[in-house]
């Protein structure tokens, strides 16, 4: 039982860990809060299902079609709501994220419906499952775990070892500075809002398939668990992003199996609490030091 619920806890946390690796981006580079991450999420969900449904594409088509609309999504949505405000104050930007995730509620709403969706229908995807003595796996648990894993290795290589992260890096510590150096910071921005998106379109469609469902306001619940496990982990960190989501998720699955399915959310909110309180960068966060 308990290594059955544990890896229950890893694929959950694979997903929450997935949208959190926007959050921790996002605000790595413009220290500010995306809010609207988790309803990005929620879109890259129907992409895909709209891909498989509406337009009758394979779901290794579909997929990877998603992920493109949705990080152009999440670019447009950098130029429109966040980037004339760049510089105004964290009320401001919040105000503004919650307008953008306010309005991608209602849109999914107005074009697919206020009901729940089933994937099983569409994706064509035959859920196989493997049994190790007491141990069951399906092949979409397997896909959710190594997926996420595989993707913060790819996330963590291009941010440390590519031209394209060296910039990301410069600007995360001043954007002033990496415009004085030659960096299109504008251009970094769009590409951290489009990968973080994308990666966010992969915890959809992974999610809607392994649990057979997707609707309007998935995203919030998704998308609040992805920054708690951001924060818990300690935002502005990759690899704190993917262990923040994996504990989030174990945490939450435990006591939901031992303990009490009616307070699944507080576990894991009450060990970001407690971690927190000893430690406020998180896991992995590192304490900043201002000088004057």
């Amino acid at each position: 039982m308990f290594f059955q619920q544990l890896i229950n806890g890893i694929t959950v946390g694979g997903s929450y860990a997935l949208i959190a690796l926007g959050y921790t981006m996002v605000y790595g580079i413009l220290k500010i809060v995306n809010f609207a991450h988790g309803d990005v999420f929620m879109m890259g969900s129907f992409f895909g299902l709209y891909c498989m449904q509406g337009l009758g594409m394979p779901y290794y088509i579909a997929f990877p079609l998603a992920c493109l609309f949705t990080a152009i999504l999440g670019i447009v949505m950098e130029r429109v709501a966040y980037r004339p405000i760049r510089t105004a104050d964290s009320l401001s930007v919040m105000i503004s994220a919650l307008g953008v995730s306010t309005f991608l509620e209602n849109l999914a709403m107005l074009l697919w419906g206020t009901g729940t969706h089933a994937f099983s229908s569409v994706s064509g995807i035959k859920v196989t499952t493997f049994k190790f003595q007491n141990l069951v796996l399906s092949n979409i648990q397997l896909a959710f775990i190594f997926l996420s894993i595989i993707l913060m290795v790819v996330l963590y290589f291009i941010v440390n070892n590519t031209k394209v992260g060296v910039a990301m890096r410069a600007t995360s510590h001043s954007i002033t500075t990496a415009k004085l150096m030659g960096i299109n910071t504008d251009r970094i921005i769009t590409f951290t809002f489009g990968v973080g998106s994308a990666l966010a379109c992969v915890a959809g469609i992974l999610v809607g398939v392994y649990y057979d469902a997707v609707y309007p306001l998935i995203g919030y619940s998704y998308g609040l668990k992805a920054f708690a496990a951001a924060v818990l982990g300690g935002i502005g960190s990759i690899p704190g992003a993917m262990l923040g989501g994996f504990v989030m998720g174990i945490v939450e699955t435990l006591g939901a199996s031992y303990i009490s399915a009616g307070y699944r959310d507080a576990f894991a909110f009450a060990v970001m609490i407690l971690v927190l309180i000893f430690r406020p960068t998180g896991i992995m966060g590192k304490k900043q030091i201002d000088k004057v």
